[in-house]
């Protein structure tokens, strides 16, 4: 089965203290640079090649794609834009994974089947992690 890897951008942004708020748009983009590889390599649990989707808000929502990730700018919430890709997932037969540490937000996808892991999964890149 595909599967699809969703990232909460603003939630996994906001989980390390590094000054982000000073450039959202920028810790955005570092974040998105830093997807890339997973594209290929996958999670654990999920091997590659898996689909990654970055999901921004606000300030970010001008972040462009890159190859392996794809950006989906959020029109409001970025929760509720999540939720529509995990049901969207969910109808059309593809495995999915949310990155989050929202809890509420990680109730409202696992109602489509989603499976949430915390932000730690994907702050290293892959060949750095043990």
């Amino acid at each position: 089965m595909r599967t699809q890897i969703v990232v909460d951008a603003a939630n996994v942004v906001g989980s390390v203290p590094d000054g982000w708020w000073r450039d959202r748009r920028g810790a955005t983009e570092r974040l998105r640079d830093s997807l890339v590889p997973y594209a290929a390599r996958g999670i654990a649990g999920h091997p590659g090649p898996v689909e990654i989707v970055l999901v921004v808000e606000g300030a970010a929502r001008e972040v462009a794609p890159v190859a392996g990730v794809r950006v989906e700018p959020a029109p409001g919430s970025g929760d509720d834009r999540i939720v529509e890709l995990a049901a969207r997932a969910a109808a059309d037969g593809l495995g999915c994974v949310v990155v989050s540490a929202d809890r509420e937000l990680c109730r409202r996808v696992a109602a489509y089947g989603a499976r949430c892991v915390g932000p730690r999964t994907v702050r290293q890149p892959p060949e750095e992690r043990t």
